[in-house]
């Protein structure tokens, strides 16, 4: 989103990451972006700074994360809901409540437990990494619908939209089996 409005970043170290602030065409307000730095499992202290220090609501924050659930190049948008065993929700379900928007970008599974950390830890596949930058084009779609015509407009644009993507490449697939 930075790179789309061209927005530069800069070192915030209150808020233990990069910030930038960028206007998004016909959305009524602009938007802090922050990438927090902080470890991964500690990613809520640097939201949650943010969040107190300019009066943010919960339910105004939209989080990005990976999500090992879905699978990989799927994203999917929803309001609140529980940590699912992710480490830096928990933190920041910890510092800011449990209601706040969602992005989940489906990294897949590597199929058993004891695999998920060298999985996640580990450069995506070049096949993986196409499907997740197809992924975040159309997340960054969906969030201009998100800002200027709320949630479930940006829920149903997107969803229907990777759900046509990976449902494609999950037949394309089966057929080179």
């Amino acid at each position: 989103m930075a790179e789309r409005c061209g927005a530069a970043w800069r070192e915030e170290s209150k808020f233990r990451g990069e910030l930038t602030r960028v206007r998004v065409s016909g959305a009524a307000d602009a938007l802090w972006l922050l990438k927090p730095q902080t470890f991964m499992n500690l990613s809520g202290e640097s939201i949650g700074a943010l969040a107190r220090f300019h009066r943010i609501e919960p339910a105004e924050i939209l989080v990005v994360h990976d999500e090992l659930d879905l699978p990989v190049g799927a994203a999917r948008l929803k309001f609140a809901g529980g940590h699912g065993g992710h480490n830096g929700l928990r933190n920041t379900i910890s510092q800011i409540g449990a209601d706040f928007w969602r992005l989940r970008l489906g990294i897949g599974h590597p199929g058993h437990k004891d695999q998920v950390l060298d999985y996640v830890l580990n450069r995506a596949s070049q096949e993986d990494e196409r499907a997740l930058d197809e992924a975040i084009v159309a997340s960054l779609d969906a969030l201009s619908i998100f800002l200027i015509e709320g949630g479930e407009k940006a829920m149903q644009a997107l969803h229907s939209r990777t759900r046509a993507s990976t449902e494609s490449s999950a037949v394309d697939g089966a057929r080179g089996q």
